[in-house]
């Protein structure tokens, strides 16, 4: 049976006091599977951006439960959390955030410099393959196209081994080709074992997902893509 990577349990955001306050998350539960694909989809203001930065441990939630490989996050401190995402979340970002000084390989070492890995340099190399990108470590953000720069940061999400990649428009900047192929890696990502949460406003991108959990006015409905 399947471990558990995600639980959520009547988990709410509240931002702001008073009438000012904002319930961007509201009562959300949730359950995701060891090697699952899953795609949270809603438009602007759905909160779907909120629930993913709670899934990112990025932040925490006012209420409810949040047990991450059965680990409360709730009750850890901010060391812990960030440990979480260097060691343990592979994060993929509508913009690419890599370093225009640093060559490829070196973009996709820098998660581990935070560990003190070894062998970092062939590490960086075998996760730069897995995205197809061998003839490409040494060209810099500059040298390379949108697609391939996203096909970068799934490499430097990989490097870690993390538990989860979690994926936030990761076609956003991206045209429709460049799009194919990196969801295309991701659909691939998930054939091989790996566990996938996608945020995206895009119903056409959602269905390279198995189960799309679908967000509006905080709340989510739960669906097995068509």
């Amino acid at each position: 049976m399947a471990a558990e990577i995600i639980r959520l349990v009547d988990v709410t955001k509240v931002y702001g006091s008073g009438d000012a306050t904002v319930r961007a998350v509201d009562g959300v539960s949730l359950r995701v599977q060891e090697g699952e694909f899953v795609a949270v989809m809603g438009p602007s203001g759905s909160g779907k951006s909120t629930l993913m930065h709670i899934l990112g441990c990025l932040d925490v939630p006012t209420s409810g439960e949040y047990l991450f490989a059965g680990e409360d996050v709730a009750r850890m401190n901010e060391r812990e959390l960030a440990s979480i995402r260097n060691r343990r979340i592979g994060f993929v970002f509508q913009q690419f955030h890599l370093l225009s000084s640093m060559s490829a390989w070196r973009n996709v070492e820098l998660p581990l410099l935070y560990r003190a890995a070894r062998d970092r340099k062939q590490m960086a190399l075998n996760a730069l393959a897995q995205v197809g990108l061998s003839a490409r470590v040494q060209h810099r953000p500059n040298q390379l196209s949108g697609g391939q720069q996203q096909r970068v940061a799934i490499a430097r999400a990989l490097v870690t081994t993390p538990t989860m990649i979690l994926a936030d428009e990761p076609t956003g900047n991206l045209d429709s080709k460049s799009s194919r192929e990196v969801l295309d890696i991701l659909t691939g990502l998930n054939k091989s074992g790996h566990t996938i949460v996608l945020i995206t406003h895009d119903p056409n991108v959602a269905s390279v997902a198995a189960r799309v959990v679908e967000m509006a006015d905080g709340h989510i409905q739960d669906r097995v893509a068509a």
